[in-house]
């Protein structure tokens, strides 16, 4: 620009008497005028095309690995050594997919999985995928969190259970619509599959073993193994009862499981990302968050555990009238990660 300046300042003091030579500067001028403006337009169009691009990947894939992708690097699998996968579905899918037409059910489930996705923007979780009726979310990975993934799908499964208890079916207003919701923690490996629609999976036994924790649970509970309920003493601030009897589940034999039941007052959530009114959400009516515990609750006794390793904490040992009249109070410990 400068040098098209000084370059018709010297046109000019030769063609003093302003005749073709400067008419047809000025016409170049303001063609170079409209070429900068242009430029500048189409660049802006470029950024926000280019912004639409990453946050479409970045919503099938976690950032950070969305960023090694678009520098051209591959992203190779990685090993996590212990994260927290929650599994949920709808209770009688198939009752309520009989009783309406395929947009219905469309319809019905992005309702309620935009209801949820909207809800793990506050915590330190990444949702993995849906499944038809199911719902997949992880958190400990791809950025480590140390042992604040338990507390974080604790949290998150409790928020939503009060979202589900306010959610109406458009077309099925009279039917209560029901999710049950399981939890384990352990190991995983993690990483890209595929070349066209890749995506970010999980493998492990830790997602087996999650999914049956979803599978053989019940109605508006949140089942976890024992992992998770080590995991979770060891952060306290957490209501959790033992499940009377051990589990059957498919490939793990009898298994100790356990309910959550919601959060104690004094709850101390160790900083979580996005979570900017944890206080709040302590606050709120249990009706809406929690599962209520029986009317006799205060008549139950606590036992306090005092260790965090869930093997340590035999609930076998105990006869079957003293699982029914225990009532498990974690040790409200501030956690570190």
């Amino acid at each position: 620009r400068s040098i098209w300046i000084w370059y018709q300042r010297r046109v000019r003091e030769v063609d003093s008497s302003g005749g073709i030579v400067e008419n047809l500067l000025g016409r170049m001028e303001k063609y170079a005028s409209n070429l900068e403006e242009l430029v500048e337009e189409r660049t802006a169009q470029l950024q926000s095309e280019k912004k639409k691009t990453d946050d479409l990947l970045e919503s099938m894939l976690p950032k950070s690995v969305a960023d090694q992708l678009k520098s051209g690097h591959v992203v190779p699998p990685e090993k996590f050594e212990c994260v927290t996968i929650y599994f949920s579905d709808i209770v009688g899918f198939t009752a309520i997919s009989s009783l309406s037409k395929p947009m219905e059910v469309l319809d019905m489930l992005n309702d309620l999985y935009t209801v949820f996705d909207t809800c793990i923007e506050k915590y330190d979780c990444y949702k993995v995928e849906t499944i038809g009726d199911a719902y997949m979310v992880v958190s400990g990975l791809p950025v480590r969190n140390g042992n604040r993934h338990a507390a974080q799908i604790a949290l998150m499964s409790l928020d939503f259970l009060g979202c589900i208890k306010t959610f109406v079916i458009s077309h099925l207003p009279e039917k209560k619509l029901m999710i049950r919701i399981g939890m384990h923690s352990g190991p995983v490996v993690a990483g890209i599959v595929g070349k066209k629609m890749p995506r970010y999976c999980l493998f492990g036994d830790t997602v087996n073993t999650a999914s049956r924790m979803e599978s053989n649970g019940e109605a508006l509970k949140i089942q976890m193994s024992s992992q998770s309920y080590g995991i979770l003493s060891e952060h306290g601030g957490f209501e959790i009862d033992p499940r009377e009897g051990l589990i059957e589940m498919k490939g793990k034999g009898l298994q100790q499981t356990y309910w959550l039941q919601g959060v104690e007052k004094d709850l101390n959530v160790d900083n979580p990302r996005h979570f900017t009114d944890h206080t709040a959400l302590l606050k709120r009516d249990t009706s809406s968050s929690q599962i209520l515990i029986d009317s006799s609750k205060e008549k139950k006794q606590s036992i306090k555990s005092k260790s965090v390793v869930p093997d340590i904490i035999n609930f076998n040992n105990l006869n079957h009238s003293d699982k029914k009249s225990h009532k498990v109070h974690l040790n409200n410990k501030e956690f570190r990660s």
